[in-house]
């Protein structure tokens, strides 16, 4: 498929579009990270989706959003079933929601957690790609403030390649200079780097 560089490595043979799905509880920001990673993709052409499960977020309770990305235009709108990356933002839902439902072993798992992949592992029982990696803590570190999910979109590119990182920056500093003031958003860009930089 044009465009996708190493996402045949991820993605199911017969599919033609890329599909994600976002665990999180209301309030930690899964709708608006599945929206601005939606529009860095528009960047390049493609065509998107980005909806949550069902209205809007309920602070503290288990929520999903859907993220969809292809080349060609997306005729369904139905909730992801079969999704090529899960990304987890809160990690007490691996106990809780069974996250990794259809996700076959060469696709991604991203969790938010101090944990290592083992007892990410052994908590989900999925024996795929794992990728671990404390969004929280790196938010704290860098914004002041508990983001993970502006971090974990860094590391989401960084293991997809779905699209470039500096779309996804532009897309972040638009939407949100005004809105929250230059030296915060470039301390959340500054996030996103270091999580697609880390290992």
């Amino acid at each position: 498929m044009t465009g996708f560089i190493i996402i045949s490595n991820v993605m199911k043979l017969d599919k033609k579009i890329f599909e994600i799905i976002f665990h999180a509880r209301g309030g930690q920001g899964a709708k608006t990270a599945a929206e601005l990673l939606a529009q860095a993709a528009t960047r390049e052409q493609k065509f998107v989706q980005a909806f949550p499960d069902f209205g809007p977020e309920r602070s503290g309770a288990p929520i999903k959003t859907f993220v969809r990305i292809s080349d060609e235009p997306i005729k369904t709108h139905e909730p992801v079933i079969d999704p090529d990356v899960v990304v987890v933002l809160d990690e007490t839902l691996l106990g809780v929601v069974n996250v990794s439902k259809n996700l076959d072993e060469n696709e991604i798992l991203i969790v938010n957690t101090t944990s290592d992949r083992e007892t990410v592992k052994e908590k989900t029982r999925y024996v795929g790609n794992i990728y671990p990696i404390d969004a929280t803590g790196m938010s704290l570190e860098i914004i002041g403030e508990p983001r993970p999910n502006t971090a974990i979109l860094g590391k989401l590119l960084k293991v997809s390649e779905i699209v470039k990182i500096e779309n996804l920056t532009d897309v972040f500093r638009e939407k949100y200079t005004e809105k929250i003031g230059a030296e915060k958003t470039e301390k959340n860009v500054q996030a996103i780097e270091k999580a697609y930089d880390s290992l």
